[in-house]
């Protein structure tokens, strides 16, 4: 077996292998061409291909760690059968190289984290022979789009009332206006979503410029696919868009967040079905986001009021790796 570092030169490869693992564990693919393109050029990423004597790809491993944070990510995807012998090298040559960029980053121990759909027995052997552990589950949620026009929008027309209000009665909190957002907000836009994901599992801090240029890497950004929640003047609540599902006619929620001052009144709902409506209107069948089912904050509930499902989950194992190797 051959390994080597994969480039942009291999991406028809790489979907071929990533296309045969996601149909073996999920019957589905998962991934487009633009998602593999976009994973190789995110910051900080490393990825590696496996090739047989023939030089056919039989499996794809990368790092993902944009932040170059105490928080690794390691994914591998065989060909069945054929590809699995490649589970226990490319986890090895990973685990070696998580920790050498620990000790290039100034960590003493950072936690890796891998992947890995219940069907994935085998996989789930070679992490397990590695010392990785169970951490958690995460869902893959979808539902579908109607292709029936919808304002995204929310009014902000008060309710007209026949009596007088009562001044013991608590007022009524301004409804939310949801808007696209604005080329100068993206700080506040940053802002909110690292305060709001602060109270998840797991939050990894990123500064300002670096979750810019983690963006400006995207290949491609529709912004008006970018909604902020504005209540009083204040933006409580944010949405980002990904174009990781547009090749199979999906649109996808990578974040969806709202300040913990603001929970509780909606805003969430209503960044999720004015994001429905724009994808509806661009001609996406389907929505979809994944979430973790550990999430404090009730996310799971969220979308499944919004008419969402699960279409599949994956769980999450971890362990540590000492700088040291």
């Amino acid at each position: 077996m051959d390994v080597r570092e994969c480039t942009l030169r291999d991406v028809a490869a790489v979907l071929a292998v990533v296309t045969a693992a996601d149909i073996a564990a999920i019957g589905e693919p998962e991934w487009t061409e633009e998602e593999i393109v976009a994973t190789l050029t995110a910051p900080n990423n490393e990825a590696w291909l496996a090739f047989d004597a023939g030089g056919t790809a039989l499996a794809w491993a990368y790092l993902d760690n944009p932040e170059r944070a105490a928080r690794d990510n390691v994914e591998v995807y065989a060909v069945p059968e054929a590809g699995r012998t490649a589970f226990g090298p490319l986890l090895d040559l990973a685990l070696e190289r998580v920790a050498e960029r620990a000790r290039a980053a100034g960590h003493a121990e950072v936690s890796l984290q891998a992947g890995a759909v219940a069907t994935e027995t085998e996989y789930i052997a070679a992490l397990t022979e590695r010392g990785f552990a169970f951490r958690r589950r995460h869902a893959r949620m979808t539902r579908p789009l109607s292709p029936d026009p919808v304002t995204p929008s929310v009014s902000v027309t008060p309710s007209v009332s026949v009596t007088p209000p009562d001044p013991a009665m608590p007022p009524v909190p301004p409804q939310p206006v949801i808007r696209v957002v604005r080329p100068d907000e993206l700080e506040t836009f940053h802002r909110v979503l690292q305060t709001a994901f602060a109270d998840t599992t797991d939050f990894v801090p990123i500064g300002f410029a670096d979750w810019l240029e983690s963006v400006r890497a995207l290949p491609s950004i529709a912004w008006d696919e970018w909604l902020v929640a504005e209540v009083g003047g204040e933006v409580a609540g944010v949405l980002e868009s990904s174009q990781r599902g547009v090749e199979r006619g999906e649109g996808w929620v990578r974040n969806l967040a709202v300040l913990r001052e603001y929970r509780g009144r909606g805003i969430g709902g209503a960044l999720l079905r004015a994001a429905f409506a724009i994808y509806a209107a661009k001609g996406r069948t389907t929505a979809g986001l994944g979430v973790d089912l550990t999430n404090p904050t009730g996310a799971y509930h969220l979308y499944t009021s919004v008419g969402m499902t699960v279409a599949f989950a994956a769980d999450v194992y971890e362990r540590a790796v000492s700088a040291r190797g």
